[in-house]
């Protein structure tokens, strides 16, 4: 009678034994990977620097989160927001390190290896990974993952455009084939990839949101929720518990996330102690919005960290080269001028942003100062068609005195329109043929108009007629999708390092995609050349550093962007009730919350801490 069963669970593996093939080259396995420089961490390393193995478990975190609780799928591309918090359910293949650049460890893999022609990864499973129902983790979970993601447009564009194939060896090891050679990015790509239970989806849908919390692999579990909360409870027998990358990690037996819609009700939630932490955005109330009695006392931190986990321009406004009259350099060279940055920062942002003059600034992959005789190297064979400048100048843009007279700077932008054929008539800035500047600058947050409209005013005293236009959902998809629009307020940050992102934000072939990176349309073999080359035609760090500076200054000379700010920092507001490990200082590349890799989840509750905050203040402060 037990036979049919029997048959049922073993066949699957039996077939799969059969029609897989074996390694003929048997893998270096090694516990992590790094393609750009030697991992910090050795095969036999215990935890990370900035975790606590000794740390105890216990207690709970409370945090908000923005969206209603409606969706457990765990995969993007369902048109309904995840559940916050829900990345801890799940284990990955591999995490990167929060303090190393580019150093990536086995979670659920235990080994990895890389071919010495670097087309094929080699990836072995961890013989201990269950899911939470007790069943192993196994390449059928690989296989049927990476099957479903490949519906998706996440999928199509962060996986199959450069896998070849997915290989199952046998249950525990699978080959992923590349189409060219691997880089960094497709490592970096791999973290990204959620591993989801095959058995548990057999017969259903997986591709549509749901309510119903699939079985997991990770630290925690979903306990309850409703369309207000969600509580999340720590995996007593969680199979990765001790495996070095988790290990000080996770030590909170309950995370809760109450759903905040209103940014003002949480900030009022926060001050009277109903959840544990909030992330401030907006400078204004970071400004003037804690001025509480228990900032007075202690019990209330206010805390900034700067990290490196994203490079670049936060915000820079882009300009659509399919517009004849933005295909002329001056022309953008000038509107990037008219921006006075320093009075903006000072008036609406307190003096606390940075202006970023690089595409990859607050990072050593951006250009400073003159070329040094490796960018030279590098851009040398195209110095018959590149702007002298790229090879003797420094790039920088004019810094104002902040007192809303940016006169230099304008009297520059308009000698620039002029020898663009631009001329003043009757208060209007007109061509040859007497066709007047228009210049529409679009965008999706109404927060921006602080910024546009006193730019707006700059470009009318050169003559340009400026507009601004607010967007909504609807709108904007379909402005993009169009290409129909001059200039557009846009985030324009990399991921750090930047190798994997270059051909998305400014490759050829990316020029025409809907709803692509290349917004600008940027079409230059110039820069198609030295985007393969930083990718790959580098052997190290250094190289691959020289590649990008030296790609950033024929981009920053081309003015295709007129760059805003660099990436904030990142501004919390917490109440005093935990212990944080020593090391977390070495942590970087990587936020408190928001990754596979929070270093908030080595935190720990502070038992004295949390029983003062259950304390009068008057005991409190005795205590």
């Amino acid at each position: 009678m037990k036979w049919p069963s029997l048959q049922k669970r073993c066949l699957p593996g039996l077939i799969l034994l059969l029609a897989t093939p074996s390694i003929a080259e048997q893998p270096a396995y090694r516990h992590g990977i790094s393609l750009l420089h030697e991992l910090k961490y050795p095969a036999d390393f215990e935890h990370f620097e900035y975790a606590n193995p000794h740390a105890p478990k216990g207690g709970e975190l409370r945090l908000a989160a923005t969206n209603p609780i409606r969706n457990f799928a765990g995969v993007p591309g369902t048109g309904v927001p995840g559940a916050q918090g829900l990345g801890r359910t799940v284990d990955r293949l591999m995490i990167r390190s929060a303090d190393e650049l580019s150093g990536l460890y086995g979670q659920l893999a235990d080994g990895i290896a890389l071919a010495a022609d670097r087309r094929s990864l080699f990836v072995r499973l961890n013989d201990k990974a269950r899911w939470h129902d007790g069943v192993p983790v196994t390449t059928a979970d690989v296989r049927f993952s990476y099957d479903e993601l490949l519906k998706r447009a996440f999928g199509k564009v962060y996986l199959q455009s450069w896998i070849e194939a997915l290989e199952i060896v046998n249950a525990r090891e699978l080959i992923i084939r590349h189409r060219r050679t691997f880089t960094n990015s497709n490592l970096v790509a791999l973290t990204w990839f959620p591993i989801r239970p095959a058995h548990y989806y057999a017969g259903k849908d997986s591709s549509t949101p749901t309510l119903v919390p699939p079985v997991g692999s990770g630290p925690y579990r979903v306990a309850d929720f409703d369309a207000d909360f969600v509580r999340y409870e720590r995996v007593e027998d969680y199979w990765g518990r001790d495996i070095p990358v988790n290990r000080g990690r996770y030590n909170f037996d309950v995370i809760r996330y109450d759903v905040y819609r209103d940014a003002t009700v949480a900030r009022e939630a926060i001050r009277k102690g109903l959840f544990d932490i909030y992330f401030e955005t907006d400078i204004r109330h970071w400004v003037s919005s804690y001025d509480i009695p228990a900032r007075a006392t202690g019990s209330l931190v206010m805390e900034t960290r700067s990290v490196q986990k994203f490079i670049g321009l936060a915000t820079g406004i882009v300009l659509n080269l399919d517009r004849p009259r933005l295909r002329d350099v001056r022309v953008r060279e000038a509107l990037t001028l008219a921006l006075d940055f320093e009075w903006q920062n000072r008036v609406f942002q307190y003096g606390s942003q940075t202006r970023a003059t690089s595409y990859f600034a607050n990072s050593p992959f951006a250009a400073t100062g003159p070329p040094t005789q490796a960018e030279l190297a590098v851009l040398a064979p195209y110095r018959e068609r590149l702007p002298e400048r790229v090879f003797t100048e420094a790039f920088r843009l004019p810094v104002s005195d902040a007192t809303g007279l940016n006169r230099p700077a304008l009297e520059r932008a308009r000698d620039l329109l002029a020898e663009a054929g631009w001329t003043l008539k009757d208060g209007r800035l007109v061509n040859a043929r007497g066709l007047p500047f228009e210049l529409e600058l679009t965008t999706q947050n109404p927060s921006q108009r602080r910024v546009l409209l006193p730019y707006i005013e700059a470009l009318g005293t050169l003559g340009i007629d400026a507009r601004l236009r607010l967007l909504d959902n609807v709108a904007w998809v379909n402005s993009l999708r169009k290409r129909d629009f001059d200039a557009y307020v846009r985030g324009h940050d990399f991921l750090n390092p930047p190798l994997g992102e270059l051909e998305s934000y400014f490759g050829s072939d990316t020029a025409d995609l809907e709803l692509g990176g290349n917004m600008a349309g940027l079409r230059d073999p110039i820069v198609d050349a030295l985007i393969d080359h930083a990718e790959r035609r580098v052997g190290s760090l250094e190289e691959a550093m020289t590649a990008c500076r030296a790609l950033d200054r024929v981009l920053l000379w081309g003015f295709y962007h007129i760059p805003l700010n660099i990436p904030d920092q990142e501004r919390f507001v917490r109440w005093d009730k935990f212990a944080r490990p020593k090391g977390e200082a070495v942590a970087k590349y990587e936020y408190l919350v928001g990754s596979s890799v929070r270093i908030l989840d080595s935190w720990w509750i502070d038992p004295y801490k949390a029983g003062a905050r259950l304390l009068p203040p008057r005991v409190a402060r005795q205590r």
